[in-house]
């Protein structure tokens, strides 16, 4: 069975929506006969490649708030986080152009290592001060760091075709599908979750899909996701 998950380092759902994912899959008593593979989303595919700045900022100007209340929301999600063991960093981080990161995500597919580059690129956006967004020998740092060659990460960055078609192939796929926000989840192409859901539900999906060889995807979920518009920002009581 195949798992697909579209996501965006930019998207902060997307980093505990995985955690909260695998914590079902490593449940799941087919584990070893599920494939999981990660596909392209940009939520901002207009923003210029040299664009950058904080993410507190640009919460608040997208959604109308103080950056008091932007900082509280990046609190909340970093709390969210937490309680999955994820490190997060509620102040210092940025935002930009994630095209290249796709691209070397479709590299590390092809050479079987894929999730260990994910994990790596999310750790770099979440967890560490050093900005990833914008700086080409940043990208090569972090993936030759997860065990890639160095001219072969450096030969993808350099030529802007290398896996484009890859990414802008899941960008349709996700819009076919109907898809207009991350983390979305499609099960065995039969069943599609949208949002960073509870392990629970990622449970049931996973069963149904399994047992169910019926050719028709149904959406679930009403969780927290990022969408083109940015994502969303948990009410507070």
């Amino acid at each position: 069975m195949r798992v697909e998950i579209w996501t965006d380092i930019n998207c902060p759902f997307c980093y505990l929506g995985k955690a909260r994912f695998e914590q079902a899959l490593a449940e799941f008593p087919q584990r070893a006969e599920v494939e999981v593979v990660h596909r392209s989303f940009e939520l901002d595919p207009t923003l210029p490649a040299d664009e950058t700045g904080p993410v507190i900022a640009k919460i608040a100007r997208k959604y109308g708030i103080s950056e008091a209340q932007a900082a509280a929301n990046e609190r909340g999600i970093g709390a969210q986080a937490g309680e999955l063991g994820l490190p997060y960093l509620t102040e210092g981080r940025d935002y930009g152009n994630s095209f290249d990161m796709h691209r070397l995500l479709h590299f590390a597919l092809a050479k079987g290592r894929q999730d260990e580059l994910l994990d790596a690129l999310y750790r770099a956006n979440f967890a560490e001060e050093a900005s990833l967004f914008g700086d080409a020998e940043r990208l090569v740092e972090i993936a030759v760091g997860t065990g890639f060659e160095e001219a072969e990460v450096r030969a993808v960055l350099a030529d802007p075709t290398a896996y484009a078609d890859a990414v802008r192939a899941d960008e349709r796929e996700a819009a076919r599908l109907g898809a207009n926000g991350v983390p979305f989840f499609v099960f065995d192409n039969k069943y599609g979750v949208s949002g960073a859901q509870p392990p629970a539900l990622f449970t049931q999906a996973l069963e149904r899909a399994w047992a169910d060889r019926e050719p028709v995807l149904q959406i679930v979920g009403d969780a927290e996701s990022c969408g083109p518009d940015g994502c969303a920002v948990p009410s507070r009581d």
